[in-house]
């Protein structure tokens, strides 16, 4: 991956991220106005789907060329922030119900279930819903886990037996993790098609261009709600809320397709922006190095900072607020989170080896 596209992706991930914090943190009691760009959170999520696609693609082609690898680094990087994440969820708020309960619509009960669904990424199965309590956004990671076994047992598994591992698995997780599955699976086909790498520098810049343009249509005719409506005429009301965040998929697999047009175009043409973004690369990697814990723990730390903030919705000097408290207890806790990788890593990869070895024995 060249330098240029791939800032440019870190770009787009610490992008996306902030929008779905915008979309979270654009409750009316926070700011009373409708922030612009708020109503592309779920948009956001689609785009990070297929950026981890194509990036794990990327990484079992050229880095995690074996299975104990490949798992070390998928486990490493999620409970590296998935567990912090969930303790840290139950003391904000518990923090922020103290101060303020009324801004807290979500469960507080049941809390082994939730916190054994949330690590073991059960929390989304069949047709549960498990939320981790206030954590809502944590649903996604619940869907991505899965797709890393299942990318992982295609990729190392015995080939006679992969299709029907990963066949099996899908029956286990039920229609809701397999209906967002495509969008991951762009990324991978984004990633290995040969045509794709290979496009002449016209086509490119008019994929890039073309997909921006209908990117920007596509949410101004609301062609996700569009499709939604439709689909729950189809369904009947009770399924079609069973499918919770699926249930937009029709819209997310049109929007996937753009993303997927807009990564292949500028694969080809990000060197011409290159001169641009050059002075700012490091403070691009620095933000986008923080893009997990952002996602992962956004909605406890601006519920909790702004009930013990208390501020006037009525001006943006509360979000204001709110939003660089939020921003300094990312950084602060990125950088422990961060930290702890590498060495969360080399354990797994030491018990792995012992597995390994006595396999062999």
């Amino acid at each position: 991956m060249n330098r240029s596209f791939s800032l440019y992706l870190d770009l787009v991930r610490f992008i996306a991220a902030c929008l779905v914090y915008l979309y979270h943190s654009n409750q009316r009691w926070l700011v009373q106005e409708v922030l612009p760009a708020s109503h592309f959170g779920h948009s956001a999520v689609v785009v990070f789907f297929v950026l981890s696609g194509y990036v794990i693609a990327y990484v079992t082609a050229t880095k995690e060329k074996d299975w104990a690898s490949y798992a070390a680094s998928r486990l490493s990087r999620v409970y590296s922030v998935a567990v912090p994440a969930v303790a840290l969820t139950l003391l904000l708020d518990m923090m922020g119900r103290s101060l303020a309960v009324a801004h807290y619509d979500y469960p507080w009960d049941q809390f082994l279930v939730r916190i054994v669904a949330a690590l073991t990424m059960l929390n989304e199965v069949w047709f549960v819903s498990i939320t981790t309590f206030s954590n809502v956004p944590y649903w996604s990671i619940g869907y991505e886990s899965w797709y890393y076994l299942m990318f992982g047992v295609l990729c190392f598994a015995p080939r006679r037996w992969a299709v029907a591992i990963v066949v099996l698995i899908a029956l286990l997780l039920g229609p809701k993790i397999v209906l967002l599955a495509p969008l991951w699976a762009l990324g991978v086909w984004l990633f290995h098609s040969k045509r794709l790498n290979n496009l002449p520098t016209n086509t490119a810049w008019l994929l890039v261009v073309a997909s921006t343009v209908l990117i920007v249509v596509f949410h101004a005719l609301q062609v996700s709600e569009v499709l939604t409506e439709w689909l729950k005429q189809q369904l009947g009301e009770q399924l079609h809320t069973q499918l919770t965040f699926s249930k937009f998929f029709l819209g997310d697999y049109v929007l996937g397709i753009l993303v997927v047009a807009n990564f292949a175009g500028m694969r080809q043409v990000a060197d011409t922006f290159w001169p641009l973004l050059q002075p700012v690369q490091g403070l691009i990697r620095w933000l986008a190095g923080f893009t997990f814990t952002l996602y992962l723990l956004h909605q406890p730390l601006f519920l909790f900072w702004g009930s013990w903030i208390a501020g006037d919705p009525k001006g943006m000097a509360f979000w204001w607020m709110t939003t660089a408290a939020v921003a300094a207890s990312v950084v602060a806790i990125g950088m422990v989170t961060e930290s702890k990788r590498g060495l969360l890593k080399a354990g797994i990869s030491r018990v792995l080896l012992s597995l390994q070895k006595l396999r062999a024995a």
